[in-house]
């Protein structure tokens, strides 16, 4: 997959808004000397709140938030958070709380600690639990690499220990970094400014405010008292909402209660995320600042209707809703109230989206840091654009389908005509540095049962204006809530039918299946067994990854896919297909990644009346293929085969299989792969720029062992035929893919197509290439035609989320 893939539609929840009030009391005359160590580059300690279920409180419990202000996650196992009383005696002693798991890049994580007695709130679901009584007023709080207890009970030899990662001390605490910050209270937690800025001094870098704990999922729950408008009702207050979106994506009064703010409903939803937009229908004269803004509602269904003139008092959040990929934030006012002061009113007109003002610049480089606090420049760069105009009333015309309908009703339309086209109608990714600047998803924000959701598939057009407010959305960026939808026109894309091979032509196939397995039902068999008769014309070999167990996703022990493929082969001849005969090896249970239970593994089919698969005893989930003998006496020592599945370039992941074939009395070896997904990647819309590729390290790994199984291949015979095929997860120019094709052992055939054919998936817009097949020198060009065959990725009905590959091979 090129990205991750959890559980979608959950039920959206706010993140933590930074408290940002001013400290409530001042330093301590003479200040005490404070630890000093190197500013944290990792994770941070972002909140302390001690007065859970005292007097006066909201939140039941205390609570230790961390931040990752990084562009990398930062893994906790084995680190704890500790608590020792701002005036320890000879007796105190730090208590510990164990973490596990890891903190996202731009993530939050969530320690909840004692209960007290009052309180009336609960705590957001917590990614780590203690036991700890932290004081209100006064203490110091570590995140410590290590579980042990510190010693240290002064700033000095706190400041000497190498295993405190970050340190906290508040009140009046002699263990803090530089001066302790104050202002914490049975209602006040003290946290870190929107930056996560780390000087190591607390008092500089903290700030006393309403508790706001949000865990990793974005979850809050506001633990402060509420403050009743001094503004009268039906007036506007002060700000408008070009005030709170301000000039950068993170809103300049982020935290604070804002009262009265004046704006026209431009669009409401009232189911999944359930809120309301309002833009100003006066906009201010700065193209920077947004004149609308979301209105989140929680669990209850907004009762304004689109033209209502109301007034809105709530607190300003900034949203991330997927912050382990680095998303944009959505400006929020959360905890609304609001009031109508007349309906019918005209929504502001529209700012239409066409290729004149998408600016051909994606993205400012902050070299892999966080761009929330650059000033936007929507002349110059296509995402601050989209971010100046978020939650603002806007509209595509006549535009191109690039995506097709997926089953949550979305799609994916382009609005810049320069935007590099497939042959087929898409827009083709062909590098890191042309992410293709006008890709904008459609959803619909009336209820789906009273406007059909428009089917379409990649190069049809969506007619007319469609017409909405613009969101960013969890699982693809800036998104057009449309209240209006133009019309589907049909441009009659069919699904592709590859040239059936000649009887002295070896075909051979690749086709990522999807998590197949018997509960799938017999007309998803039939569907993909269409693909291989029909659309595939029966390739003697095919490579299959993502079959599951007999059992699928039940995670009770089960490895063996029997079943699994014996009901593939079944359907496969149902469909007037060959008998194909197959090859696997059961992976060990839950060791190969995938969907929990479902120990998917690749197999061979291939046809016995065209090929011959020689069976070589040896060959086991934990064995290392080898090879063995000389230049025409080359085999493999277990055939099929693993390459090097112990090596740790293959953790969580599916190890390459390797078969040894015979064609018309000569030896063909064949790969099938399926490298390790995308998932924990930094989308290219992300707030981190460039984003972050943390899995590409372990495809380099994985690409660098296959290579030297390949040369090792090569070496014992340079004519050897090898085809190297599968899901590779990545792109024809990924350093994978050219570590794979190093020094010329395989070639990467999808790179011998016309540049706008060069696609097996399709994904937040951008038609690109994950799925490959590669061969040994001996498969000279004019000996190989290779061919995606565009079965699925384009179109709304699918049978796979891939489009299966062929190639024919002459003699």
């Amino acid at each position: 997959m090129p990205s991750p893939t959890p559980a979608r539609r959950s039920r959206r929840t706010l993140l933590r808004a930074t408290a940002t009030a001013a400290v409530a009391a001042s330093l301590l005359a003479v200040p005490l000397p404070g630890a000093f160590a190197a500013p944290s580059t990792g994770a941070v300690i972002a909140e302390v709140y001690g007065g859970g279920g005292n007097s006066g409180a909201t939140l039941k419990n205390d609570f230790i938030e961390l931040a990752n202000p990084s562009g990398a996650a930062f893994g906790l196992t084995g680190y704890s958070v500790q608590y020792l009383p701002g005036s320890p005696s000879a007796s105190s002693q730090w208590g510990v709380t164990a973490l596990s798991g890891s903190v996202a890049p731009g993530g939050r994580y969530l320690v909840a600690e004692g209960a007290g007695a009052g309180g009336t709130a609960d705590l957001p679901a917590a990614d780590a639990s203690g036991n700890l009584a932290l004081s209100a007023t006064a203490g110091t709080v570590a995140l410590v690499n290590g579980t042990a207890a510190l010693s240290c009970k002064t700033a000095a030899d706190c400041a000497a220990d190498p295993r405190i990662v970050d340190l906290v001390g508040f009140g009046t605490a002699v263990v803090r970094e530089g001066s302790p910050v104050t202002g914490a209270s049975n209602t006040a937690s003290v946290a870190r400014g929107a930056a996560l800025a780390d000087t190591d001094d607390n008092a500089k870098d903290l700030t006393a405010g309403d508790p706001t704990p949000t865990n990793s999922k974005g979850e809050t729950t506001g633990g402060g008292p509420t403050t009743p408008p001094t503004t009268p009702p039906g007036t506007p207050g002060d700000l408008r909402v070009h005030d709170i979106q301000g000039t950068t994506r993170v809103s300049p009064k982020n935290g604070q209660t804002v009262t009265n703010v004046p704006g026209v409903v431009t669009g409401v939803r009232a189911y999944g995320t359930k809120g309301f937009w309002i833009q100003d229908p006066n906009p201010d004269a700065d193209p920077a600042t947004s004149e609308g803004v979301f209105v989140y509602t929680g669990s209850a269904a907004p009762t304004v209707k689109v033209g209502d003139s109301v007034l809105v008092t709530g607190k300003v959040s900034e949203y991330y809703p997927n912050s382990s990929g680095g998303s944009q934030s959505v400006t929020e006012l959360t905890g609304p109230t609001t009031a109508v002061l007349s309906s019918g009113n005209p929504v502001p007109a529209p700012v239409v989206l066409n290729g004149a003002d998408i600016p051909a610049a994606y993205a400012p480089d902050a070299a892999g840091g966080s761009i929330d606090g650059l000033p936007l420049d929507p002349a110059k760069y296509a995402l601050d654009l989209y971010e100046s105009l978020e939650g603002m009333n806007v509209q595509v015309a006549d535009v191109p389908v690039v995506q097709a309908t997926d089953t949550y009703n979305e799609l994916w339309v382009d609005a810049l005509a320069t935007d590099p086209r497939t042959a087929r109608g898409g827009v083709v990714y062909l590098g890191y540095d042309q992410p293709n600047n006008g890709r904008i998803m459609i959803q619909s924000l009336p209820p789906l049962t009273e406007v059909p959701f428009p089917v379409a598939n990649v190069g049809d057009r969506l007619t007319g204006a469609t017409t909405g407010p613009l969101d960013y959305n969890q699982f693809g960026g800036y998104t057009i809530a449309a209240n209006t939808l133009g019309a589907v026109e049909d441009n009659g894309l069919k699904p592709e039918v590859a040239q059936q091979g000649k009887k002295n032509e070896l075909t051979i196939g690749t086709y990522n299946v999807e998590n197949l397995d018997p509960s799938d039902g017999p007309a998803k068999f039939a569907q993909l067994a269409k693909g291989i008769v029909t659309n595939l014309a029966s390739p003697d070999i095919v490579a299959l990854e993502e079959i599951q167990d007999d059992n699928g996703a039940v995670n009770d022990g089960t490895v063996d896919a029997s079943t699994t493929v014996r009901t593939f082969i079944d359907a496969i001849k149902a469909a007037g297909g060959p008998a194909y005969d197959w090859r696997s090896i059961d992976p060990v249970d839950g060791q190969d990644g995938g969907e929990p239970g479902g120990n998917i593994r690749q197999v061979f089919l291939f046809n016995p009346e065209r090929v011959s698969f020689t069976d070589i005893p040896g060959g086991s989930s934990t064995t290392a293929v080898d090879v063995t003998g000389k230049k025409n006496k080359t085999r493999l020592t277990a055939s099929p085969g693993r390459i090097d599945p112990g090596n740790e370039a293959w953790t969580s992941s599916r190890k390459p299989l390797v078969g040894q074939f015979e064609f018309k009395g000569k030896p063909v070896f064949v790969i099938a792969n399926h490298f390790n997904s995308k998932g924990g990647d930094q989308g290219i819309d992300s707030r981190f720029q460039a984003p972050t590729r943390s899995s590409e390290v372990q495809r380099v790994k994985q690409a660098t062992v296959e290579q030297a199984f390949v040369a090792k291949l090569l070496k014992a015979d340079p004519k050897a035929r090898i085809v190297s095929l599968g899901d590779f997860n990545d792109y024809q120019f990924s350093p994978a893919l050219q570590t794979l094709t190093k020094d010329g052992v395989l070639r990467d055939l999808v790179n011998e197509l016309p540049a706008n054919e060069r696609y097996s998936y399709v994904y937040q817009g951008n038609s690109q290439v994950l799925d490959h097949i590669l061969v040994s020198p001996a498969l000279k060009p004019k000996k190989t035609h290779y061919d995606v065959v565009h079965i699925n990725s384009e179109f709304a009905a699918q049978a796979s989320d891939h489009d299966p590959q062929v190639v024919r091979i002459k003699p």
